[in-house]
């Protein structure tokens, strides 16, 4: 293991913040706040920690696949330790338990908020809270590989170690065409709905920043009532069409935008995400007409605006869920598990697997039915391996008892079980809102100081999906 190769790496990644910084002290700056010095003190240290070993360490042509994990997670951890600086420094509401709280939120694109009065912060903080949405948005170490491209071989084992092996399955491209894929489509959404919220009469402040979090499928936003702040249906259709396209497979959007549609609608596991989406927006819709709301334009504009956030982990909210019947919430339960695509910037267990799921019961049932039938699951005429099959269902069973553990330890810390069991989903899943105290327009200030830390653990691990931060911790990985 070699410690200069993993600090050079990680030391790449704090530059990459440090530019983000700048930007965020150059508008507090333009708008004479009182976030300047917080911004530009925190830019200064992250250039000069970040540069100083990728001036003075020279690079590797390889790395180690424990290299690569150790840089991954270092870098995740270190980014989300520079980012809760300005907050500290800036003071207000962020102590240092909730300040790594949204810093761990906000690069997660976890969206999940302790700021009990969010439009109180500075347009230069506002801007920094979005912007580590957008970085963390495709993966800290996919964007600094895209934006920096030479790195060979190291960068494909970069690449490796921070992609979903699920989204792996479907970028079937050398490893620069896919992150120069990956960048085209990120890109390119994020200008389109910029100019879409402009011309829905939103200012450009606040175009970019609801921008920044609606493509990394993150949630923040400048308002304390998130997008119901607007009460606009154009402002609400533009955020809800780019949930729907961030939370798609992005080698798909890029092959259909270059003409080859068919792969996108042709793919089995696209065609569940849209179907469950539109499947639960239908049972919510009727289940909410007459219950919460008199008409059905009402009922269905709410309903689908929510099972979308949710169900691409992206958490803006334009009601409060927490009043809906609870039909409505254990549907939207199944969607803060589930989440959208893999090869998106959704969190959760991804429709990928759940796809994986129903083969896998599907062949176990045939297999039952006849023992010595040779039955090979396959997606898209495609054989999936059964290591393949195992470890999305292995994967499933962790993820499920990781969430049920940390909803047993915040009950035992006080928290309602409601509230416990929808923030520790909700987290783990990247999704941001639950139910309870912790509602689509409430927020986790009032969750205890060592559960807001077992919650940031979740958001960690459901972004780096368990195995990295388990091979992390484990003690003879590192011999």
């Amino acid at each position: 293991m070699r410690v200069q190769i993993i600090i050079r790496y990680v030391g790449i990644i704090l530059l990459v913040n440090a530019v983000f910084l700048f930007l965020s002290a150059a508008i507090s700056l333009f708008n004479g706040d009182s976030a300047f010095f917080p911004l530009v003190y925190t830019c200064l240290i992250a250039a000069l920690i970040g540069a100083f070993p990728f001036v003075f360490v020279p690079g590797a042509k390889e790395i180690s696949n424990k290299e690569g994990f150790a840089i991954l997670v270092s870098s995740w951890l270190l980014a989300c330790l520079f980012g809760m600086v300005p907050y500290v420094m800036w003071g207000g509401e962020f102590t240092i338990t909730n300040a790594w709280f949204e810093s761990v939120s906000g690069f997660t694109t976890t969206g999940s908020s302790i700021l009990t009065n969010i439009e109180t912060l500075p347009a230069g903080l506002l801007f920094w809270r979005s912007s580590t949405h957008w970085i963390g948005g495709v993966g800290i170490i996919v964007f600094a590989l895209a934006v920096m491209p030479t790195m060979g071989k190291v960068g494909m084992a970069l690449y490796r170690t921070e992609v979903s092996p699920l989204a792996a399955m479907n970028f079937r491209l050398q490893t620069q065409k896919t992150l120069q894929m990956i960048l085209y489509v990120y890109v390119g959404l994020t200008v389109l709905e910029t100019l879409a919220l402009l011309l829905c009469g939103m200012s450009l402040f606040d175009a970019i920043n609801h921008t920044f979090a609606t493509i990394a499928t993150g949630g923040f936003s400048t308002k304390n009532l998130s997008i119901a702040h607007y009460s606009s249906i154009a402002i609400e259709t533009v955020i809800l069409i780019f949930m729907v396209l961030s939370g798609a497979n992005f080698g798909l959007l890029f092959l259909a935008v270059r003409g080859n549609r068919k792969a996108l609608l042709n793919s089995t596991v696209f065609r569940y995400y849209l179907l469950s989406l539109v499947v639960g927006t239908a049972l919510i819709s009727l289940n909410l007409h007459g219950a919460v709301y008199s008409g059905w334009a009402e009922a269905l504009r709410y309903g689908a605006f929510q099972v979308i956030s949710v169900g691409t982990s992206t958490g803006f909210a334009t009601t409060d869920s927490n009043v809906w019947p609870p039909f409505a919430q254990l549907i939207l339960i199944f969607f803060i598990l589930q989440c959208a695509c893999s090869g998106s910037t959704s969190g959760g267990i991804k429709a990928d697997r759940m796809v994986l799921l129903w083969h896998a019961i599907k062949k176990r049932i045939i297999k039952i039915e006849h023992p010595h039938a040779v039955v090979k699951a396959k997606i898209d005429y495609i054989a999936v391996d059964n290591d393949v099959i195992e470890a999305s269902l292995l994967f499933i069973v962790i993820y499920i008892a990781i969430v049920f553990l940390s909803s047993l330890l915040l009950t035992m810390l006080g928290v309602d079980i409601m509230t416990a069991f929808s923030a520790s989903a909700a987290t783990m899943g990247n999704v941001g809102p639950g139910f309870g105290l912790v509602g689509s327009v409430g927020n986790f200030a009032q969750i205890p100081e060592l559960g807001k830390w077992i919650l940031t653990a979740d958001m960690l691990l459901g972004r780096l999906e368990i195995y990295g931060i388990f091979l992390f911790l484990l003690l003879k990985f590192w011999k």
